[in-house]
Formats: C-alpha cells, structure tokens, sequence
C-alpha cells in the first residue's frame, strides 16, 4: 500500500457550479483569453487577471513578470482555480533561432514560475487549466490521435511537452492539473480565419500545398465554453483535446468557407512557395496536419455548439 506524501496538503476544492468561483487568468488580454473573461463574467465569477504591465489596484489585476521569476505569492491565496493560457503567438512571424527560443520561454517559464508558486500556497486552488497544442503529437497524416497518443517529433511537439511537463509543479502539490491541447481556433475576431477572410473574399482564397493535410479546428465559443467546463469537471484531469469531434483537410476547409462566402476557390499556395516565404514555420503550420478527436470531452458529455465545420463558419459570419 502506498503511504500518501505528507508533504502534499489537501488541495481546495471548486465551488459547486452555481456557486461564483475565484479564477484567476494569465493571458487574459489575448483572443482566447478575452473570450474566457467574458464568459466567466456572466456567469458570475470573480476574475483576477495576471499582467505584465503595472496592476490596476482596483481592476481585480496582480502583476507578474515571468521573465524575472516575479509573482506575489500571497495574491495568489485563497483562489479557486487558475487559467494559464500565455505564451507568444506561434505564427506571427518566419522562426528565427531567436523566435523559437521566445516562442519556448514564453510558455515553459511563465508556467512554472506560475505551477511552483501555486504549490506554495497554504490555500492552494483546487483545479489548473494550463493550454498546450495539438501540436504536441507533431505531423499524423491521416491518423487519429486522441489524448492516449503518443507524442510527435519537431519544435513544437517539442515546446508542448515542455510546456505540459512545466505543469508537474502544482500536480506534485496535488492539485488538479488539465492540460488544454487547443486546435486552431476559428472567430472572425482574430487568429487563423480572421487573417484569411479578406483574401477568400476578393476569391484569392484556396488550398494550400497538396491540402491533404488534417486541420483540427474548434471556434473560440466552443473553446471557452470548454475551459469552463473543465474547471468544474472534478473528474477530468491530464490532456484534454480542445477540438471540434470533426477536423477537416484543408482542402475541406478551403472549399467549406468559399461555399459560405460564395467566392471561388481555384487558386492554390505550391508548397514549395510555402517553404519559400516562411521557412520552417509554414512547413510546421501549414504544410503538416493532426487529425485529433477530442476524446474525453466527448466522453465527459460537453455539448459542442459547433461540432461541423460549415454551419459553424456560416454562423460566425452572420454574426460579424
């Protein structure tokens, strides 16, 4: 029989759904975050945001400084759970070695600066969603992977496995810890869409490289509705998939959002002009593909708003 370490003290437990929690959100001010904020607001929780920039004393902020290993410990006490979604944007620019190493530090330092300060608390929070990729299981082809699958190889089937292992701080402390693999995010607020709508709408829009490759996309509504339904959910804890249940070919995706704008599709991006321009970031991006299933929240019964690619597109639009 395992004896439990006594050096792991009982975590808090979250308040019972209905019931306003303390969540505390770093990352808060990008597209993911923002959406996440709103959310909780009207659900009634009390947020706290970490920022880098001095905290507003009264605008429920707390300052940190992962690049100096600063954060307030005590502001910390007493929260009920942790969002963790910073990190610098992937896809912004060609990856430089200098790129690379910010894209890695971003999210390896800040996560465990943030996991080893939660770790000391006397009043620990009881649940951590922390973000990671479906990066994490590199270039599958046409495979279908799930959280039980193994991880890729390349830079970011790298960084998300330091990223992940940068959590182990506040699961040692026996909190419980989910790892959020996020896909590509669609809202015509920002991210991957909103940078390809103006080009599908004058018809310059189309496939890129063979369009083989699997994209596994979730909107922004799905992929806060989730977080929140993860911090609630006591049972689910490790990778979770942030992903539709039904990923697409980029072809698939091409030919879907032409349909809902009612432009052409003809044009194509060789991949070799991919590799081109952007060196090893388009290759990684663009040209690779994971065809992930978002296993445990379909099995822990979250109800999806936007399981098909189409209606989910055509919805969005609407609303623009």
């Amino acid at each position: 029989m395992t004896m439990p370490d006594p050096s792991v003290r009982d975590a808090a437990v979250m308040p019972a759904r209905d019931n306003a929690a303390r969540v505390v959100v770093a990352g808060s001010s990008g597209l993911v975050g923002t959406a996440l904020c709103a959310l909780l607001c009207t659900r009634g929780h009390n947020l706290d945001r970490l920022v880098r920039r001095p905290a507003q004393a009264e605008g429920g902020e707390i300052r940190w400084d992962p690049a100096r290993g600063e954060l307030d410990a005590g502001s910390l006490e007493g929260a009920d759970a942790v969002v963790n979604l910073a990190g610098e944007p992937i896809a912004a620019e060609r990856w430089t070695d200098a790129r690379k190493q910010a894209i890695l530090t971003s999210r390896t330092e800040g996560t465990r600066l943030l996991c080893e300060t939660l770790a000391r608390l006397s009043r620990r929070p009881g649940v951590l969603v922390s973000a990671s990729a479906v990066g994490y299981y590199g270039d599958r082809g046409e495979e279908w992977v799930t959280e039980e699958s193994a991880a890729g190889a390349g830079f970011l089937a790298d960084v998300c496995r330091q990223w992940e292992a940068a959590t182990q701080p506040a699961r040692e402390a026996g909190i419980r810890v989910v790892n959020l693999r996020i896909g590509v995010v669609l809202s015509t607020a920002g991210g991957a869409l909103a940078r390809m709508l103006p080009a599908f709408r004058f018809g310059l829009g189309g496939r890129i490289g063979t369009g083989r490759q699997y994209m596994s996309w979730i909107t922004l509504d799905d992929l806060a509705a989730a977080v929140e339904h993860l911090l609630f959910a006591s049972q689910i804890s490790g990778p979770v998939n942030a992903v539709s249940p039904n990923p697409v070919t980029n072809a698939q995706f091409t030919k879907a959002l032409g349909r809902v704008l009612r432009r052409p599709t003809f044009l194509s991006m060789p991949a070799f002009a991919v590799r081109l321009a952007l060196g090893e970031m388009g290759e990684a991006v663009l040209l690779s593909g994971v065809r992930a299933r978002p296993a445990r929240l379909l099995a822990d019964g979250f109800p999806f708003r936007d399981p098909e690619l189409e209606p989910a597109l055509q919805r969005m639009l609407r609303q623009q």
